[in-house]
Order: structure tokens, then sequence, then C-alpha cells
């Protein structure tokens, strides 16, 4: 029973929400049990992940501790869940940084306690599910619902006068770009009969039809990498968010694209993946020198902080993509038979 409870991915998705809902039923005026409350249901949530990698198995790309919950039968659309190497330590990441946010603002959010602590554990609850669905629905689901409790919490707690016009930029920015993302996953949807990830990933698509969905997911990622010239959204977002809204920005949505290319784009279009490398390099390129000189002129430190997180993660999709074509004859020959394979191609620790 005690293995159970700890290894629980539906838990560790819920804890949150749990800790989230509690606060609302206490008054604004008693802020400081709202705030333990926050932070208990934050450390509780941090207590899971070590358990996890405890048991986790590094010698298998395989999805490990999964679940599978029927959502819409009918469409053949379930609620699946699962961890590996990469996905397990984006979560432990997720965890670590939450309280440490929660901390942050503990004597600046004296105005709309609760709601500070409610948007900051549905904010979790969003992110560790991302890195932990398999299903291609959700997977687009989860990260657009990410920037709603960002938008919230930028757009009132945000510490400057700029600071609506940076919590729309942000939101409509992401929004935006997912719209094609969907559009892609309900044609892989058509093709497969279902949004089974593991199963898409098995899946042989025609190049013409990989070159499209390619074409879509990137404009999805491109956004949250952020690429040059869609990156727009993230120095106003960085500079107008107060201080914990700031951490958790840099520390997990920034990582959603590029996990989002080494979870859906590189695995499951191999062909166009080869195809497009050159077309990455060129922008990312172009995104280093230029957030790098930007970041030079800066003397605002949470404007140095987002100039080079652009850099620094276009730097990230240079070396991903540069990874995935020197380990091209993996991918090439069993990139729709042998997922794992592609899987171990792309993460260094399962080699």
């Amino acid at each position: 029973m005690l293995e159970q409870w700890y290894f629980d991915l539906s838990g560790l998705i819920l804890s949150p929400v749990l800790g989230s809902i509690t606060p609302l039923f206490i008054p604004n005026s008693r802020i400081r049990p709202i705030r333990l409350i926050g932070l208990c249901a934050s450390l509780i949530t941090f207590l899971y992940p070590p358990a996890l990698r405890i048991q986790f198995d590094p010698s298998t790309a395989k999805s490990q501790f999964v679940e599978s919950l029927r959502w819409l039968p009918y469409e053949n659309i379930n609620l699946d869940l699962g961890i590996d190497g990469i996905s397990l330590f984006c979560v432990i990441l997720t965890t670590f940084l939450i309280p440490i946010c929660i901390l942050v603002g503990w004597s600046g959010m004296r105005s709309y306690g609760k709601e500070y602590i409610t948007a900051s554990l549905i904010r979790e609850c969003g992110m560790i599910a991302v890195f932990c669905i398999l299903d291609s629905i959700l997977f687009y689901v989860f990260p657009e619902s990410v920037p709603i409790p960002m938008f919230i919490i930028i757009g009132v707690w945000g510490s400057r006068q700029r600071k609506i016009k940076a919590a729309y930029q942000f939101f409509l920015y992401t929004l935006l770009g997912s719209v094609f993302m969907l559009l892609a996953i309900l044609l892989i949807l058509l093709q497969t009969g279902t949004t089974d990830l593991q199963i898409s990933l098995t899946t042989e698509f025609s190049e013409r039809r990989q070159i499209f969905l390619w074409i879509a997911s990137f404009a999805a990622f491109a956004v949250k990498v952020p690429m040059v010239p869609v990156h727009i959204w993230l120095p106003e977002a960085h500079v107008e968010a107060p201080t914990a809204g700031s951490v958790i920005l840099a520390g997990i949505p920034l990582k959603l694209g590029t996990y989002g290319f080494l979870r859906f784009s590189i695995p499951m279009f191999p062909e166009a993946t080869l195809c497009s490398t050159p077309f990455i390099y060129t922008p990312s390129a172009i995104a280093i020198i230029y957030t790098s000189s930007t970041t030079l002129r800066q003397i605002d430190l949470k404007k140095i902080i987002a100039y080079s997180s652009v850099a620094h993660m276009n730097l990230v999709t240079i070396g991903m993509f540069s990874r995935a074509a020197a380990v091209r004859s993996p991918i090439w020959s069993y990139g729709h038979t042998r997922p794992k394979h592609v899987c171990r191609a792309c993460n260094p620790s399962t080699n």
C-alpha cells in the first residue's frame, strides 16, 4: 500500500490541486495559514519525485509507472500517464522550484494571498502533467493551461506599469502559436485513430505529411523556446512579473518548447527533422548572437536574465538537433518501429 501511494503519478499531479483548493475556504485576512498550507502542499509534492527516482530503472528508455484512465473511450482518447529519464528530472526540477517561489513571495504577496497560492499550485499541477502525459491531445491541453495562471500572476502581482500588456502579450503569443499544434494533433488522430503518443511514434507518416506536421508543431514549440523573431514576449514577461514569477518562468515554461521538440517532433517525424535541421540552425544562431549582444547592453537584472535565457535555450535547441542529426541512422531506421531507440539517442543518460 505504501509503495502504491509513493509511485502513483495521478497522486503526484493531484497533490498541488488539493493544496490549491484548501486556501479557498480560508478568509484572506488569515494570510499566514494560507501561506503555510500552500508551502506544505508544495513540499509534499516535492517528496514524490525522489521516491520515483529510487524505484526508477535507468537501464530502459520505456515509460515507467504507467497509468491509463478511460477518458473519452468512444473517441479512443485515454488519460495515459508515464515518465522516462527525461521527464523524471523535469518533474524533479518543477517540484523543487515551486516551494522556492512560494517562499520568495512570502512577504510580498499581501494582497490576494490565497489567490496567489492557488495560482501557483495550479501552475505546478499543469507543469507536472506536461511531463507525465502520454496522450497527444492532453499534451496540447496541459502546456496551454500553464500560461493561464502565469497570465494572472503577471497581470495581478506584477510590479511595473506595463504588467497588463506583458501578461496579454505572453498569453496571446503562446496561445496563437499552439493553434497549429492542435491542427497537427487532429490530423494525427484522423490517421491513427488514437491520440496515444506511443502508437503515434510507431506510425509511419508520408514524407509530405511529416513535413506539414513538423512545421505545425514547430510553430507551437518555437514560441515557447522562444526563437527569434517570436521571442518578444519573454523580456516583457520577465521584467513585469513578480520575482517569484520570473523564477518559475525561467525555470520551467521555457523548457516546454525544447521538451516538445524532444518528445514530439524529433521522434515522431524523423525524416522531416533531418530535412529541417539546417533551418533550425539559422534562426537559433541568429538568436544566440542577437540576444547575447542585447544582454550586454542591459542594466536591468531581469532583462539580463530574459535575454540570456533566450540565448541559452537556442543553444540547447542547436545541440538537441545536432544530436538528432548525428544519430540519424537510429532515428531513420527505427523511428517508426522502435521508439525507445530514438529516446536513447536523444537521452545520453540511457546510452
